[in-house]
């Protein structure tokens, strides 16, 4: 994907080695962009069209150092904890991680005079912060290759049905707005160029609910018919919301729907996660 608005321009991305991170980095390689991406755990240097930089976005001097070098005209920031859980000992290294270091993203984009900055769902209404054009994106459930932590239900189901094992899980009564992950990544690239939009935040989903009791039933008849799964081995969370996203709002301000159908998405996830299992990766 190339958009003529973007070409000669500067993007960084911090998070860019995490699940989304990663796709939207993928997706920038054509676009004609300057590539920059910020991890806290890959190399330093060039490599395949990319400067990559170590760094936190905790660590307000180091990120301030970094923009100053790389001076990015685009931001896409993904760093940030992601954890799905609900324990008390992740609510300081969230706070930290997603308002903290979204603060300080926001605040050496300023500095440098940065064009764009595009967050996901960082801050609720970030409106002229700093002065910034700033876009958020309101993510609704990610899914798709790629993803790292095991622990999420997609990955965790495939994996299990893979080993042959039952997956457990919750009643799956709860309904979820479902989006692919390479859509996502389209999103935050239309976020980039799309004007109008300052400080507005934009619903990225698929517009309609599929239970979690139809997802896993969906993954049990893709890889393992023949097993049961557990609904209700796990107890369910209390307080989740149930909200699906409002496409139309958002086709009209970036141009962007996702088009990735939930079958073809499950059915390439599938795809993935059996080949890297049979790979040798997600070693017990």
């Amino acid at each position: 994907m190339s958009d003529p608005r973007l070409v000669g321009e500067r993007a960084l991305v911090t998070g860019a080695t995490g699940f989304i991170g990663a796709a939207v980095l993928e997706r920038l390689r054509p676009s004609g962009l300057e590539l920059h991406a910020l991890s806290r755990t890959h190399a330093p240097g060039d490599e395949d069209g990319v400067s990559w930089w170590r760094g936190d976005v905790v660590d307000g001097e180091t990120l301030r150092r970094i923009f100053t070098s790389a001076r990015p005209d685009v931001v896409f920031n993904l760093a940030g904890e992601t954890r799905a859980a609900r324990g008390l000992e992740l609510v300081a290294p969230t706070f930290e991680a997603n308002l903290a270091g979204a603060v300080n993203v926001l605040g050496a984009a300023a500095e440098i005079g940065c064009r764009r900055v595009v967050l996901s769902g960082s801050l609720e209404e970030p409106d002229d912060v700093y002065g910034l054009s700033v876009v958020n994106l309101r993510l609704f459930m990610v899914y798709g290759p790629g993803q790292r932590d095991l622990r999420k239900l997609v990955p965790y189901t495939i994996l299990a049905l893979l080993r042959g094992d039952p997956p457990e899980v919750s009643s799956g009564e709860r309904g979820v707005d479902w989006v692919y992950v390479d859509d996502v990544a389209d999103a935050f690239l239309a976020a980039a160029s799309a004007e109008g939009v300052d400080g507005a935040s934009v619903d990225i989903g698929s517009g309609e609910l599929r239970s979690v009791r139809q997802i896993v039933e969906r993954l049990t008849q893709l890889v393992a018919p023949e097993i049961t799964p557990r609904f209700g081995a796990v107890e369910d969370r209390r307080f989740e919301q149930v909200r699906v996203a409002d496409t139309q709002a958002t086709a009209a301000s970036l141009g962007w729907r996702p088009v990735t159908s939930l079958e073809d998405g499950l059915s390439r996830t599938v795809d993935w996660y059996r080949q890297r299992l049979a790979e040798g990766a997600f070693a017990v």
